[in-house]
């Protein structure tokens, strides 16, 4: 299966920080995810784009680690982005222990089973990734209704860019899913 329009390096041909963070995900997962190898022949890039990705979603500061993925799940469906609705679908589905969510959100995220505040982020965050242009005060103004302070809205917005951006290249690059994301936090782990 091709993961990229574009080279992709064999392992032993990326610089060593490169090759030790993919080994590193490879031994936690069990698999390399395709977008680490799509990135990998751009070192600098694949350096910058994760370090970002890891400052955003790997914090419980302000929203929870699920609802970060909520809101890569619901923006990247609306942007018909296969590769992001299935990996981040996979990692949602395990944070919030809910082998639904993901599905719904990807697919109509006003019908998911979310609270009133995860709702207002996700209708903030949507409204951001399709139309940003029309983001105003009484957008950000509702978030703080619902209890979140400037750090959180800020985190709201920056993931949604942020992965609006991924979007983007997994689109440029044709990077596929890979397929034990289909199934990661649906069925039980093998023992």
């Amino acid at each position: 299966m091709r993961i990229s329009r574009f080279a992709v390096p064999e392992l032993t041909d990326v610089p060593e920080d490169v090759r030790n963070r993919i080994l590193g995900v490879q031994e936690k997962a069990g698999f390399v995810p395709n977008v680490f190898l799509m990135l990998a022949h751009r070192p600098a890039e694949f350096r910058a784009f994760f370090d970002y990705h890891d400052a955003l979603m790997e914090k419980d500061e302000g929203l929870t680690k699920a609802e970060r993925e909520m809101i890569v799940v619901a923006t990247s469906g609306a942007n018909a982005c296969l590769y992001c609705v299935v990996a981040h679908g996979a990692v949602l589905r395990i944070r919030a222990r809910d082998p639904l969510i993901a599905d719904q959100l990807a697919t109509n995220y006003r019908k998911a089973n979310v609270t009133e505040r995860q709702r207002a982020m996700l209708d903030f965050a949507m409204k951001l990734s399709v139309n940003g242009g029309a983001i105003e005060d009484a957008d950000v103004d509702a978030l703080k209704a619902h209890g979140f302070d400037d750090d959180a809205i800020w985190d709201i917005g920056a993931i949604t860019a942020f992965f609006s951006m991924s979007n983007r290249l997994v689109h440029l690059t044709g990077t596929p899913p890979n397929e034990p994301f289909y199934l990661m936090g649906r069925v039980p782990k093998a023992k």
